[in-house]
């Protein structure tokens, strides 16, 4: 008994230290499980994230087909099956996430959430208008906010309003800055998270977008005005969910704050080169995060 026990332990651990790596090397531009987080978040945050981040993987990664893609994320609903109904997943993983989610009395509505908005990356590529976006995203990113809320102790419906507004807003700039990446993945069936119907009014056709990613034209105005129109909206969002960062108090305001800052400036890099993600897709260097960490230290 001892001995399994200690297995258990050990194999926990583990699972915990490679969430914790794969939240410290994936992205570039965002904070995620930070050391400016409490040391007892650290953990719990980057098992969050190492759930959405394999499954989105599932929805992206590789050479798999649909049917490959959408069986290993049903696997993943599954094992959430199990843990809803208090019986022991079949993987480790699932097994530690299951463990801490208990601890932490956290909601298991917003894993199924994110889910389901990979699933849609698999069948669905392209979106009608900025309300069918923003669908996609109260279930791509608004679940990592309300989670994290949740974990704080911190989930008022005051909150989990101005979370969602950042969280969308943070999705909004992914989009953003990666539509070279996105429209180069699944060759022959490329995904665009632009609106089809703001592609349309800027005068702006998927044959133009191909044309940029392949080197075989400059941007021209039709495109830095349609950029410029989507930074505008989306720095008006993330705005609208600014005083979450106050609102939060200690470390897990400042990370907050952080993060904030972060889209910012992102959206400050992509603004400055006339939205021309295909030839300047935005980093953040070493000025670019004093800059952040000031923000967040100065509160603005």
């Amino acid at each position: 008994m001892v001995n399994n026990c200690s297995k258990f332990g050990d194999t926990s651990m583990a699972v915990a230290q490679q969430s914790l790596d794969l939240a410290s090397h994936h992205y570039e531009n965002f904070p995620v499980a930070s050391f400016f987080l409490p040391y007892h978040l650290r953990e719990p945050i980057a098992l969050i994230y190492s759930f959405a981040r394999q499954a989105d993987d599932f929805a992206d990664e590789g050479d798999l087909t649909i049917e490959q893609r959408l069986n290993l994320l049903s696997e993943f609903r599954d094992e959430l099956d199990l843990l809803q109904a208090y019986i022991k997943p079949k993987t480790a993983f699932f097994v530690t996430l299951g463990k801490m989610i208990r601890e932490r009395k956290l909601p298991i509505a917003p894993f199924y959430d994110l889910l389901d908005a990979f699933s849609q990356d698999v069948t669905k590529t392209r979106y009608a208008d900025y309300e069918d976006v923003l669908d996609y995203c109260t279930r791509s990113a608004n679940p990592i906010g309300r989670l994290l809320l949740h974990l704080y102790q911190q989930a008022t419906s005051e909150n989990i309003q101005y979370s969602d507004h950042i969280c969308s807003a943070l999705q909004l700039i992914n989009f953003l800055q990666d539509i070279a990446i996105d429209f180069k993945k699944n060759e022959g069936k490329q995904r665009v998270y632009l609106c089809q119907d703001e592609l349309m009014a800027f005068g702006i056709s998927e044959q133009t977008i191909r044309a940029y990613v392949n080197a075989m034209q400059a941007t021209d105005d039709h495109w830095h005005q349609f950029m410029h129109f989507n930074l505008r909206r989306t720095h008006a969002l993330l705005n609208k969910g600014k005083p979450l960062g106050k609102i939060l108090k200690g470390r897990i305001g400042f990370e907050m704050r952080m993060i904030i800052a972060g889209g910012e400036r992102i959206i400050h890099k992509i603004s400055a080169v006339n939205g021309d993600v295909f030839n300047h897709r935005p980093t953040l260097n070493c000025l670019d995060w004093a800059i952040v960490f000031s923000k967040a230290l100065l509160k603005l």
